[in-house]
Formats: structure tokens, sequence, C-alpha cells
């Protein structure tokens, strides 16, 4: 990549940084219109106005909004197009401290960091000393992204009579938060499809990349992303007086078992091509007791965060089942053991305690209560959905807890069960085989991108960008079992959580990732490394670009 090109997005990328854009703050509006001036000032969007745009993010209460930068070739009128995508959005800054002033201001503060070298880890005081490295917060996930699919399209466009094909870019808000800015944008794609007749190639991101292990020296580039589901546990047991424990089943300990069995469970790796995703780990556990008394908990909770490589929902579901009804009866026999033991200290006849494993999943629970209560059942849903979207503080896990709850209330049976749903949001996985012309082709790009880019970095190609992002939109399972397995276990999908599954499936794209590489993202000593950042990565992205156009 010509020393132009680089200058020019190291100076995008600073200038990206400086606009603070802390998700679910009005600093997204201002990284949003930063970069819709920037394309403003492109001639070809001054003779073509039409082709940028901004994209609302529906009922969003901020009114945030995407940029949508479309750039039509002149050569051949070819339909063929690659849709980019970019994220202008980053987590907060509390965690720079009393340099909060700096954390937008790459120069400023990489100066800064010089003044207490002596306090930061070893690595990163290395990487300073190195001189190239530059700090900020946003500077690697992922403005200097933004900053390489800017400043490509700008190269391009000054000679748009030459090329053949489209680009489309949609730098997008509220990836760190619930994906608002991207799920607004996939309707409009498949709608420009429909209208326009867009050959859709691929979908290409560029957010950040960095070592996967201790030493790790390659650099790579991922084709294909991996997926989450958030497979969740509603835990009802038994309340009692503490000073009666064995006449109660605390909800609490059938939740430790739980965790006990899944979280960090290898057995629930996904293995595909040899890639392994990491095992399923806890983001939240706790009962559900309001106050404190000398009473146990009746109810408790907990979720996971379930990264899939190959595992459709329905797969999910069942194997969370499975594991909640082996931890529940592992619960029932260490009561059981214990009881016998505490009788056996305290002279007491020893009976067998009541206790029977009952695991449901949430549809089963539905369909329990349906044959109870009749239509009765979806008009209370119906009532307690409509109350709940009332209040914005009730986020979507919480709205799907709350639904749980309710419908369990409903229910006859009082006995101890375990739940299993799925908590939002879905971010679905995308394997990239080749096993289809258009999989080949991006497999096909990016293989010889990776092999004609002379440098010394040892550069990598891997299935499964393995980051959860906004690239898992491209796509979605079109299996109408797999589909149902979702929504019917997910709480308060279509009204709080809802995804637009039908255009993901109409896209069907094949995905990938060719970022610039630093180090800490999320962490107040986040950084990029220059070269590779400006120069490598961008002559990655423009080969693979160029490459997918001229396949034949």
């Amino acid at each position: 990549m010509n020393k132009n090109i680089a200058r020019r997005i190291e100076e995008i990328t600073v200038e990206l940084t400086n606009q603070l854009s802390v998700v679910e703050t009005l600093g997204e509006l201002d990284s949003v219109q930063k970069v819709y001036d920037i394309f403003s000032e492109m001639q070809y969007y001054k003779e073509n106005p039409q082709d940028l745009r901004f994209v609302d993010v529906e009922n969003d209460k901020l009114g945030r909004k995407s940029v949508m930068a479309i750039l039509r070739g002149k050569k051949e009128n070819s339909k063929k197009t690659i849709i980019m995508i970019g994220h202008t959005d980053t987590v907060g800054i509390s965690d720079y401290g009393s340099l909060r002033q700096y954390a937008n201001k790459p120069y400023e503060l990489t100066e800064k960091f010089k003044e207490i070298s002596d306090t930061l880890p070893e690595e990163v005081r290395k990487d300073l000393e190195s001189g190239e490295y530059l700090f900020g917060r946003g500077i690697f996930d992922m403005k200097t992204g933004d900053a390489i699919i800017i400043a490509l399209m700008e190269e391009i466009a000054k000679d748009i009579e030459n090329f053949e094909g489209n680009l489309v870019f949609a730098a997008v808000c509220d990836e760190e938060g619930n994906s608002g800015g991207m799920l607004s944008i996939i309707p409009e794609l498949t709608k420009m499809q429909e209208e326009e007749g867009f050959e859709y190639l691929a979908l290409l991101d560029t957010d950040y990349m960095t070592s996967e292990f201790e030493g790790d020296e390659n650099k790579y580039v991922y084709i294909g992303t991996v997926g989450k589901l958030m497979p969740s546990f509603y835990i009802v047991g038994k309340e009692t007086h503490v000073g009666e424990s064995f006449k109660g089943l605390d909800p609490n300990q059938i939740s430790s078992s739980i965790t006990n069995r899944i979280n960090l469970n290898v057995d629930f790796c996904d293995i595909a091509e040899g890639e392994v995703s990491l095992p399923p780990i806890t983001l939240k556990q706790r009962d559900l007791k309001p106050e404190y008394s000398v009473q146990i908990a009746k109810t408790s909770t907990l979720f996971f965060n379930y990264a899939t490589h190959c595992s459709t929902p329905d797969q999910v579901l069942m194997r969370m089942k499975d594991a909640a009804t082996e931890a529940f009866q592992l619960t029932i026999d260490n009561l059981n053991q214990q009881y016998k033991e505490f009788c056996k200290l305290a002279g007491r006849e020893y009976k067998k305690l009541p206790w029977k494993t009952k695991v449901l999943t949430y549809e089963e629970l539905y369909k329990e209560v349906k044959l109870e209560i009749g239509n009765e059942l979806d008009e209370k849903i119906a009532k307690i959905t409509k109350e709940m979207l009332k209040d914005e503080s009730i986020d979507q896990r919480d709205f799907s807890l709350k639904l749980v709850e309710e419908v369990h209330n409903l229910w006859s049976n009082r006995e101890p069960v375990v739940i299993v749903y799925f908590t939002p949001p879905y971010y679905p996985h995308i394997h990239v085989e080749g096993n289809i012309p258009k999989e080949k082709a991006l497999l096909d790009a990016v293989k010889d991108a990776v092999e004609t880019t002379e440098t010394d970095y040892k550069l990598v190609y891997k299935k499964f960008f393995p980051y959860i992002s906004d690239l898992s939109y491209g796509a979605a399972p079109k299996d109408p079992k797999i589909i149902a397995a979702l929504k019917d276990n997910m709480p308060g999908f279509g009204t709080k959580y809802d995804l637009p599954l039908e255009d993901m499936q109409k896209l069907g794209l094949p995905v990938l990732d060719i970022g610039p590489f630093g180090k800490d993202a999320h962490k107040f000593t986040e950084r990029i490394e220059k070269k590779y950042s400006f120069e490598v990565a961008p002559e990655l992205v423009y080969k693979t670009i160029m490459n997918l156009l001229n396949h034949e």
C-alpha cells in the first residue's frame, strides 16, 4: 500500500478517534456525522449525493443512526457488489482515570503515557518505547478499521470510470451495545438487492485483530465468524425456614450444580475444520429473592455465553436441558447423602427426601400451561408484555426472565423445576466451507491476497472471526426447525427483541474480517501497531475486494 494512502488512513483514524462516541451516548451521533462529513467532501458524493445517506435505528431513544455510502463503478455497469461494515461507537473511558481528557487524543495520550511509563505493564511500556504504536479509546476497536475502508473508497473514487463493480459501506452505531445500527441496515441491504439488482458477493468487516495467545506472532485474516447463544435457566426450588433447612430445596444449590456442569466445560466446545470455540461461561447467576429474611430463596436464574461454530439453537437447547437434568439429579443425590449423614449424627430416622428431577424447555412449559388455562395464557402474556414495554429500564435479559416467571406462576404445578430458555441476543455463526460458488470465490480471493502481499509479517487466514460482531447478521439458518427452536424458546422474541431473520436469510452471505493489528481492546492501554494497520491490512482489504469483483 503506497505511503500516501497509509498517511491518509492515519489521518482519518486520528480524526475519528478524536470524536468521543461512547455507546449509548449522544457522542455516537457526532461520530456518525463525522463519517458522513468525510464522505461528503469526496467529489463522487458531491456529484452523487443520493449515494450517501443516514439510516435511522428504529424506535431508538437517542435517535441514533448509521451512515450508508454506495460507490458505483462506471466501468461495464456491473452489478457485483461487496458490502463492508465498521462500527463507530466505543466502550466508555472511565478506566483512563486522570488521563480521561486524553483518552480520545492519540498523539497527546501517547506522550502522556511516556510520562508514566514506569507504572505501565512491561509489554505496554515496550510497545510505547518502540514508537510503533498509537494509543486511544476506539483507535483499535475499531476506528482504524473504519479509516481503512474510507481511505480505500476515497482512492477508488478518484478513478471511478475504470472501477468495475460496486461497494456499499455501512458505518454502524451501537455495535458495543445491542447492534441496533447493523440490525437497521440489514433490511436496507435486501431492499437495495431487490430494487437495484445488486449481486452481493460477501460481507467484509475491518474490526480489530490481535494475538490469540501469548507469544503469537501471526497476523490473521478471518473467513467466517463465531456465533453466540445465551442459554438460560429459571430454577424453582422449595422455600423453607433456615431452621428447617432439609425441608426445602435451595435453587441456588441447583444453580451452582448447573454452573459446575457447564461453565468452561470443553464438552460444549464446537469444533469445525480443526478450529475450536471457547466453552460456555456464566454471564449472570443470582437468586430472585427481593428481600433479606431467614427464608431461603424460592427461585434463581443464570445464563451463559455459549459460542458456536456449528451448533444450532435446537441442538444447544437439548444439550442444556440434558446438562440441567444431570445437575438437578446430582443435587438431589448429594442432598440425600448429606441428609442421611445428618440423621445419623443427630440420631434420627432417615427418610429419603421427596425431590424429583424435572427440567422443561420454555416451549414445553408454555404448552403445559396452555393445556390448563387455554387462551387466557396468551392474553396474560400480551398484557404483561405491553406493561413491560412501557418501562425502558427493563432490558432484554430481564424482559425474557419476567415472562418465564409469569408463565410459570400461572402453572398449577408448584414442585421444583428448571426451565431452560434462551436470553437475547442471538448471533448466528457463519461457516464458510467453500461448498458453493460464492464461498469458494471468497476463499480464493483471500488466499490470493495473503499469498501475494509481500511483508515481513506472518500472514495466516483462519475460519471464524473469534469475537462476537455484526458480521453474524450477514446470514441466518434457513431450516424452519432451527428458527422455531429459537423463537419458541426466547420469551419476548418479536416484541422486546427482534431480528430481521428473513432479510438475513435472503442475504445469506459469506463473511470475513481483515482488521488492523493492535492490543488491549477495551482496556486503557488500547493501541494499534501502525505499520501493519496503516500499510499491510489495507493492502489485504484492497486485494480481496478486487479479487472478488474480478472473479469469473
